[in-house]
């Protein structure tokens, strides 16, 4: 199945934005390689401009580290860097909207702790592959745990 790309953002932003939230997730931690760019472009039938745009922009951004010959690298210190930076931006960009609609609808802290979403039943996706593909990441777990 093909991955689901959202018409809003470029496609090199979106796997840039996956590849973010996976470091965060602690998917791919810090030295741990990327996909190569032909695998990712065959696989998503994407071309590989695209996908080598995206992962330039987390080796700008000094997320990622190219290493001639071997590929690209989950730098030291990203999900320390990425998480400082994400949690910034949610506080002065995403919680003034949720405070809002809070305070909007009279919402109490017992009641949001009472009614809030149950945790995940699953784990988060391990590989960028099962990151892309969207409802094929249940199917993978499930014949490797019947393994």
């Amino acid at each position: 199945m093909d991955p689901q790309w959202d018409d809003s953002l470029p496609i090199y932003r979106q796997l840039r934005d996956r590849v973010v939230a996976m470091i965060l997730e602690g998917a791919l931690k810090e030295g741990d390689p990327l996909p190569s760019v032909r695998s990712v472009a065959a696989e998503f039938r994407l071309n590989p401009l695209t996908v080598l745009k995206g992962y330039q922009e987390l080796v700008d951004e000094q997320l990622v580290e190219k290493r001639r010959g071997r590929g690209m690298f989950v730098s030291e210190g990203a999900r320390k860097a990425l998480m400082k930076d994400e949690r910034a931006r949610f506080l002065d960009e995403e919680w003034p909207k949720v405070y809002a609609t809070i305070q909007r609808l009279g919402l109490s802290a017992p009641d949001l702790l009472r009614n809030g979403a149950p945790p995940p039943s699953a784990p988060w996706p391990t590989t960028l592959g099962q990151s892309l593909d969207e409802g094929q990441g249940e199917d993978k777990d499930q014949e490797e745990t019947k393994k």
